[in-house]
This record gives C-alpha cells, sequence and structure tokens, in this order.
C-alpha cells in the first residue's frame, strides 16, 4: 500500500471541544502525525495514541452518547480507515483495537450496525487475515461479556467469514482455533431472553458457507479435515439453534431446511448420526486424541440426534438432502447392534431441560418406530455382546421416568419385546417396575401397567418360541419377570394427588382368569425346570466352578418363584 499519509493539517482542530466526532478526528490525525514525523519531535508515538482513542471510544460507550453523535464518530472512523492514502502501519495498529471497541456500539441502531460492519470490513480487506482471524477471535471474546452479544458479535462474525476466505495457507490449523471461539458466541446468543432465532441462523450459516468455500479450493488431506470441521460446526449449531427455538418447532423448518445441505457435502447420513458412527469419524479425523478439543463441542451428539428427529417433524427437512426416514427406521428395526447405538444417542433429546416438549414427543414416537414390528426372527441368530453398549442404553433408559406415564409404559414395552439380551430384558423391567410404584401414576396409568405387566412377564416366563426359559441362560430376565411379577400381585397405590385412594377392584393382574392362567401355565412348570436343574447341579462336582455358578444364578430365582406361587394361591382364596 502506498506510504503516503494523510496530512496532519486535514485533521488537527483544537483539543478541547464537546463534538465525540471532532474529539475522534483530532486522536486519528493525532495517529498519522505520529508517524510522519518518525514519532520524534514532541508528537506521542502511535501506540500510545491508539490507546487514547480506544480509552475515548470506550468512554463513549459507557455513557450512553446520543445515536446521532455515535453515528457521527463511526463514520468519521470509516472515512479514514477508508482513504487510499492511509499508512498501512496506521492501519495495522488501529487494526488490533477499534474492531473491538466499535463493535459495542452496534446495538444502537441498524445504522450504528452497517457502519461498524462497514468498518470491520475494511480491515479485514487492508490487513493480513492470519491477524484479522487473532485479532476478531479475541473481539468475539470480549463480545461475550457485553450487555448485548447478539448486536456485538454480527459485524464481527461477518467479517470472520470474510477473513476465512482470505486465508492464503494452513487453513485447517486456523479454522480449527476459529470455529470453537464461534461456537461458544452463538451459543450465548442462544441464550438470550429475546434471542431472535432467524438472526442468529443467518449468522451461525454464514460462518459455515465460508468453510464450505474454503474447503472447496483445498485437496487432499488438509480438504478432509475442513470438510470434517464443517460437519461437527453444522451438528453442533443444530443444537444450538434448537435450544434457542420458544415457540413452535414447525416455524424453524424452513431454517434447519437450509442445513440439511451440508450434510450431503460432508457425506454424513441421518443413520450414520443417530447411531453414531458419523460423529466419531468427524471427531476422531479432527481432534484425534487431543480431549480438551472434543470439549469444544459439548452438545455433538444432541445435535446429532436433533439432525433425525427434525426429518420427523417435518418431511421438508428431509426432502432437502432426498433422505428418506423410512429407510433408517426399517435398518434400525433390521439391526440389533444399531438400534442399540440409536438408544444411546436419543437420550441426549430425552434429558434435556432445554428443548420444547414437542422434540421430546417425537422421540418418543421414533423410538415407537424403529421397535415396532421387530422380531427375534429379524435379528441374528449369533449371540451378540451388548455389554459395550448398556451402559449408554441404561442411561438413556433412566431419563424415561420424566416422560408421561403412559408413553413410557409403552417405550418400555416396546423395548422389552424387542430385547434380544438377557441383562437387558431385566434392566428394563426393573425400570418397568419402578415407573408401576411411582406416586404420581392415575387410574388409566395402573390399568396399562397391570395389562403391559401380563404381557411382559409372559414373555419371559412362557417364551413365544414356547416351552420355559431356558436356564441359567435366562437367569437375568427370569428373575426380573418374578420380581415384576410379585410387585405387581402386592402393588398397593396408595392415594393419588386428589387423596383418593386408587381401587384395584378391576385390576387385570389379580383377575382370576389371568391368575390361573398365571399359575398353571407360567409358575408351576417354571417350578419343574428350577428344581430339576438345581437337582442335576447337585449331582455334579461341588468344586465345579460352573456347577456352583448356576447354583447363584437360580437360588434367588427359586426364592421368589416360591413367593409368587404362595401369592398367587392365596389370591385365588379369594375368588372361591
Amino acid at each position: 500500500m502506498a506510504s503516503s499519509t494523510v496530512g496532519s493539517s486535514e485533521f488537527e482542530e483544537t483539543i478541547v471541544t464537546a463534538s465525540p466526532s471532532r474529539r475522534v478526528r483530532e486522536l486519528l490525525a493525532l495517529c498519522f502525525s505520529s508517524v510522519e514525523v518518525g514519532g520524534g519531535g514532541g508528537f506521542k508515538d502511535l501506540e500510545s495514541v491508539v490507546k487514547e482513542l480506544v480509552s475515548y471510544l470506550n468512554c463513549l460507550a459507557e455513557n450512553d452518547e446520543l445515536e446521532n453523535d455515535v453515528i457521527e464518530v463511526l463514520d468519521e472512523i470509516l472515512k479514514v480507515v477508508s482513504s487510499p492514502q492511509v499508512d498501512q502501519e496506521v492501519i495495522d495498529e488501529l487494526s488490533f483495537q477499534l474492531p473491538k471497541v466499535t463493535s459495542k456500539f452496534a446495538d444502537l441502531s441498524s445504522r450504528c450496525l452497517q457502519l461498524v460492519e462497514d468498518i470491520v470490513d475494511r480491515f479485514v480487506e487492508a490487513c493480513n487475515p492470519r491477524d484479522m482471524l487473532s485479532i476478531l477471535c479475541e473481539a468475539l471474546d470480549a463480545a461475550r461479556c457485553s450487555l448485548s452479544p447478539s448486536s456485538c458479535s454480527t459485524p464481527l462474525l461477518h467479517g470472520l467469514s470474510k477473513v476465512f476466505i482470505s486465508i492464503q495457507r494452513r487453513h485447517f490449523e486456523q479454522l480449527k482455533v476459529a470455529v470453537p471461539v464461534v461456537l461458544n458466541v452463538l451459543k450465548d446468543i442462544s441464550l438470550e431472553k429475546d434471542v431472535q432465532v432467524e438472526d442468529l441462523f443467518d449468522k451461525a450459516v454464514g460462518i459455515a458457507i465460508s468453510i464450505r468455500d474454503v474447503s472447496s479450493k483445498l485437496k487432499n488431506e488438509e480438504e478432509v479435515k475442513v470438510r470434517c470441521l464443517l460437519g461437527l460446526y453444522v451438528i453442533q449449531i443444530t443444537a444450538i439453534l434448537s435450544v434457542s427455538i420458544r415457540d413452535k418447532a414447525a416455524s424453524c423448518v424452513p431454517l434447519l431446511m437450509q442445513l440439511e445441505p451440508f450434510l450431503t457435502y460432508c457425506g454424513l447420513t441421518h443413520l450414520g448420526l443417530i447411531t453414531e458412527s458419523d460423529t466419531e469419524k468427524l471427531m476422531s479425523t479432527v481432534a484425534g486424541d487431543d480431549d480438551d478439543y472434543v470439549s469444544s463441542f459439548p452438545d455433538i451428539k444432541l445435535g446429532a440426534s436433533l439432525l433425525l428427529i427434525w426429518t420427523k417433524i417435518s418431511q421438508e427437512v428431509g426432502e432437502a438432502t432426498n433422505a428418506a426416514l423410512g429407510s433408517d427406521v426399517d435398518e434400525l428395526q433390521r439391526n440389533l447392534v444399531k438400534r442399540w447405538q440409536a438408544y444411546g444417542m436419543l437420550k441426549y433429546i430425552l434429558s434435556s431441560g432445554d428443548l420444547l416438549w414437542a422434540f421430546k414427543r417425537h422421540t418418543i414416537e421414533f423410538l415407537l418406530d424403529i421397535t415396532k414390528g421387530v422380531s427375534s426372527s429379524q435379528c441374528n441368530d449369533e449371540k451378540i455382546d451388548c455389554s459395550h453398549y448398556t451402559p449408554s442404553i441404561y442411561a438413556a433408559l433412566q431419563i424415561l421416568s420424566d416422560i408421561p406415564a403412559p408413553q413410557r409404559f409403552h417405550v418400555l414395552r416396546a423395548l422389552v419385546t424387542n430385547s434380544q439380551s438377557s441383562s437387558m430384558t431385566a434392566i428394563l423391567l426393573g425400570l418397568f417396575k419402578d415407573s408401576m410404584s411411582s406416586s404420581s401414576l392415575q387410574g388409566t396409568d395402573c390399568a396399562t401397567a397391570d395389562m403391559l405387566v401380563i404381557e411382559l412377564v409372559e414373555l419371559v416366563l412362557r417364551p413365544p418360541k414356547g416351552g420355559p426359559p431356558l436356564l441359567p441362560d435366562q437367569s437375568d430376565a427370569v428373575l426380573a419377570a418374578l420380581n415384576l411379577y410379585r410387585f405387581a400381585l402386592l402393588f398397593n397405590p396408595g392415594e393419588n394427588e386428589a387423596g383418593k385412594e386408587r381401587s384395584r377392584v378391576s385390576s387385570e393382574v389379580l383377575s382370576k382368569k389371568n391368575l390361573e392362567k398365571a399359575y398353571k401355565e407360567w409358575l408351576l412348570p417354571l417350578r419343574t425346570v428350577v428344581s430339576c436343574s438345581i437337582a442335576e447341579n447337585a449331582k455334579e462336582d461341588h468344586g465345579h466352578e460352573s456347577s456352583f455358578d448356576s447354583v447363584c444364578l437360580l437360588n434367588p430365582i427359586e426364592s421368589v418363584l416360591y413367593r409368587c406361587i404362595e401369592l398367587v394361591e392365596e389370591k385365588l382364596t379369594r375368588h372361591v
């Protein structure tokens, strides 16, 4: 850039003045004069003058100056920094401070916002992109502490999107640093009480478009890394935007439709997102073993789950990428492991306290969809170890306690019906029992639970394929089923919220027909199997490890089984 400067005579005014724009003009004149004379001749050096200018602008921001005065100040700054004759040294020095301080005026009016944006853009055009990346990231961090981070960050995010495109080398390393800063700002904005979702969305998508444009210019490994970083960014902002919705989710469908093409560009699918395989691939490519960087995307699993649920909220969202939700459901119904993985991911929606209920309702419906009509014949015959998935699934299922009782019972029923693991079935039946004991259950809920208890206990104690359950292989499920049935026989629902005792006169569990069915078809055949198994193990060498383990599994089953038989016999005498 030309080394000639704007003459100091053009700017010099009396130091003492009542006009903010005049004072700013004076300070800018001092900046140019200090360069003009090499910092000598009694003039203050450039750095100290810039500090004085920043201090003055901060005072203006704190004193709630009139909008017209601020407009004049910003207009003066823009006019000076846009001059083709301004020395590059001055522009560089001003760029370190003015984007941050002028952004504080962006919330005064649309005119102020536009002027600040123009000032930031001018610095982006005139200064080194790598320097501006650091400057704008620092300014964004400062904007998070302002009273209006939404307005203050707008010109900075706009400038950052331009900087991304201007970077000439080491694109991934620099974007990797900037993206978490952007996400932090967007998340702060989403938590504002009166956040405008459309404005937030525009800022988020502007950054995504810039990252995509950078990626399209790259090749080989760096292109892959930038593309994966874009994928993580889109997934994270999906969570941020979804949480920011205060009204109806359907009203934001047009916004989410604009995000879907990014998924295609990044090679992501809704099935890959809901089973976590896509997010793991993205994170390993971008972060590697850097756990600190992984924490920069705290809502990545929530966002991945929401991207699928949005396709259920609106068919239009899925159509934006030609995604067919039905095919995903079919695959999850067929593939047991992927279904377990989906259970673990959906818990992030169910456990979120910031989302609208509509998201949770559609999540529950999706859970029912992927378990509907599934039978054991649709699953592989080979035994699959679910121990790796059990902790995640159990955490997800505990969240079901927040779901209204009717839906909760039906979700658990669907999960039990399609469980291929004895341990998992035991966990599910235990959660079902806990749900029955809830003090908030109403009469209709108790009736629903009664009917489902009969169905679920029979499913375990009298399997659909016929014959009693296999022992000791099915020990966990059998013990849980017996405990559930014993609880149902003894269950006293107590009082409801109105203080009226709930009646179990019409209880299906206690009806004569079902008591006789349980006695003859479940309990007595199981007693024979358990007795024979215990007797066979008693004949074997007492020091044999497998024999000892079998006895340990069978003893608690025998104890609860005989208690159930006693309770049924007692209940039947009341029907005589």
